[in-house]
């Protein structure tokens, strides 16, 4: 009984991928408690299980908040977030109670970069569109304008991101298209509203891979339905998941996507493993393998 009393407790928010699911069973010394679901933790199942544990692996879907700390209490000692994101953490109480926090940068670069060409050429090049007229029969034959759309070639494509907020005025006259891949911040919340999307050209295509935040929608919405941008394609929103009365879904010149960037097998695993590694490693008062500087 007195070894059963000096485990330490976890709460974990989902059903993790199969690699991080093993090296999470593969624990010792820790009491695991698992919300055994892909479906959101509901709130009161979230402040139940999180009730006295020491450490915290969540998701963004999470919001962990002063009532989430306090039902935890003063055990909790490291949140491992399996996200690179982390607006929904409260930061300043978390870092006024010295929790310390890990997420999982980097280790999906690459599969973001590629859903970011992926989601580029199907805005531009109309694919989503042109599946729906083969379904509907649409298509009658060949037409010389029929489907057509922009290309890439000798295009100009202006990133806001990359570790800095660019000359956001040069690059929306400049470029024929706008990738947003930037963090959060008070500077970028609404960075892309009216007079972002008036400097823009009437040919441009705009992406957003960072956050939904980022984009006033209403604003987006109008620039699209008046014509002042070509296209757009989301996979980020407000809220997610985007209620489907939403006016965006209505727009044949916005691809939208179900917030994918870094879903493929290999690097959700990756994730999944690096997010409990910076947990387990955080509980025994080790150095995280990517830890949040708060």
């Amino acid at each position: 009984m007195k070894a059963a009393q000096q485990l330490m407790k976890v709460f974990v928010t989902r059903r993790l991928p199969p690699e991080g699911q093993k090296l999470l069973s593969q624990a010792e010394n820790y009491t695991v408690q698992q919300w055994d679901s892909d479906d959101p933790v509901p709130r009161a199942e979230l402040l139940k299980g999180v009730a006295g544990a020491h450490g915290l692996l969540c998701l963004l879907s999470e919001k962990i908040d002063q009532e989430v700390l306090d039902t935890a209490g003063p055990n909790l000692k490291v949140i491992s977030t399996l996200s690179v994101g982390f607006d929904h953490l409260t930061i300043n109480e978390i870092k006024k109670r010295g929790i310390r926090v890990g997420y999982t940068p980097d280790v999906l670069t690459e599969a973001t970069a590629e859903l970011s060409v992926a989601l580029l050429l199907a805005t531009c090049r109309r694919l989503p569109e042109a599946i729906q007229e083969v379904k509907s029969g649409g298509w009658k034959s060949w037409s010389p304008t029929w489907m057509c759309g922009y290309g890439l070639s000798n295009s100009t494509v202006g990133i806001i991101g990359l570790g800095r907020i660019v000359s956001c005025e040069k690059l929306t006259v400049d470029s024929d298209f706008v990738i947003v891949s930037c963090s959060l911040t008070p500077e970028t919340e609404g960075l892309c509203n009216k007079d972002f999307f008036q400097r823009m050209k009437k040919s441009s295509v705009f992406i957003n891979i960072s956050r939904g935040s980022a984009v006033n929608q209403e604003d987006l919405y109008q620039a699209l339905v008046s014509g002042q941008i070509a296209a757009a394609g989301l996979d980020v929103t407000t809220p997610e998941p985007l209620p489907t009365t939403h006016p965006l879904l209505s727009l044949k010149n916005c691809v939208i996507l179900p917030h994918i960037g870094s879903a493929t097998y290999s690097t959700r695993n990756t994730m999944s493993v690096l997010a409990v590694n910076n947990l387990l490693r955080g509980l025994a008062g080790q150095e995280m393998p990517s830890e949040l500087q708060i």
